[in-house]
């Protein structure tokens, strides 16, 4: 029985874009062993995958160092693995499956030189392809081709339960993971005030204090829920969401897993590493310096952060009006 196993260790949007993969692999191969390996932090963004027969979590606390890397990779391959599929491709990853004794397929990340020449603001990014796309090229080897950016995330009926009460709202997720890829949380404020229904706002333990703002500036009609639900809870509220409205986050797909209408807001990187359908609306002012990143930046190379700025609440609200 073929063994293979799947590596993306983080971060939460990245593990659930491997999704599409995990499905292939499992139609290909229905009764191959497939394994998955995640951070330990991000286990939540994957747990409940149906595709996957055991979930492998790496916890940098247990296995300390390049010493703890070495013993978790000798751990690992007494599971004797055939194939280890790497969709990392980072340091950590490409030690691991180099030590497993598998044939390793490894995900291409973008050019070289757009690693080295997008961060000193010679070039603008742009995408060489959609993230998905890319994570299927080494599986062409294994007879596998692009089926398509259908992505998976799973709860449970406890997930459920706990925010099942919630009825008629709308969700904000004002958080992202760098700086520059979070839209204003005055321009969050001032978008929710018009909106029609009850507005929730969700994100992590990083966020609370923003979110806090943003429920002060529009009033009772806004709850805030950061730090309060795990990813998966978010995930059940989400379902029963009218729409989100987000940063390009982890939380946008979760939406799209979901087939939820989301809203998504984008500045410093480029929109063009994702497929769209027609749930999915991009807010985007495409200034002339952007996209200028590859995953966001603490700050504006330029300083002024026209890319977000200039998309206004105005200009949001007349989106989700005319596509309602």
């Amino acid at each position: 029985m073929m063994k293979i196993l799947v590596i993306r260790l983080s971060s939460l949007g990245d593990v659930i874009l491997t999704t599409p993969v995990l499905a292939a692999i499992r139609s290909k191969y229905p009764d191959a062993v497939l394994d998955f390996l995640v951070m330990d932090t991000c286990l939540e963004a994957i747990r409940g995958n149906s595709h996957i027969d055991h979930l492998i979590a790496f916890e940098k606390r247990r296995y300390p160092g390049v010493i703890g890397l070495f013993r978790f990779a000798g751990e690992l391959k007494k599971n004797g693995y055939d194939v280890v599929v790497d969709l990392h491709a980072k340091l950590r990853a490409r030690v691991i499956s180099g030590m497993l004794g598998a044939r390793v397929l490894r995900y291409r990340k973008r050019a070289w030189w757009k690693s080295l020449l997008v961060p000193l603001g010679i070039m603008k990014y742009h995408a060489d392809d959609t993230i998905v796309r890319n994570y299927f090229r080494p599986l062409k080897r294994l007879g596998i081709d692009f089926t398509g950016e259908k992505l998976e995330f799973s709860f449970t009926p406890e997930d459920s339960s706990r925010v099942s009460h919630y009825r008629n709202f709308v969700v904000m997720a004002p958080g992202a993971a760098n700086p520059t890829k979070k839209w204003p949380w005055e321009y969050f404020a001032k978008l929710g005030k018009p909106l029609s229904k009850t507005v929730i706002l969700i994100g992590g333990k990083e966020d609370v204090d923003d979110c806090e703002r943003i429920q002060n500036e529009i009033g009772p009609r806004c709850l805030n829920l950061a730090g309060r639900l795990s990813l998966k809870q978010s995930g059940a509220l989400l379902s029963l969401a009218d729409y989100l409205i987000a940063n390009d986050s982890a939380p946008f797909h979760i939406a799209r897993a979901l087939d939820k209408k989301v809203f998504v807001i984008f500045g410093p990187t480029d929109p063009g590493m994702f497929e769209f359908n027609q749930n999915t609306v991009l807010l985007y002012q495409g200034v002339e310096c952007s996209p200028c990143s590859l995953h966001g930046e603490r700050k504006c190379p330029k300083g002024h952060l026209r890319c977000m700025k200039d998309l206004t609440p105005e200009k949001a609200y007349r989106a989700i009006l005319a596509s309602r």
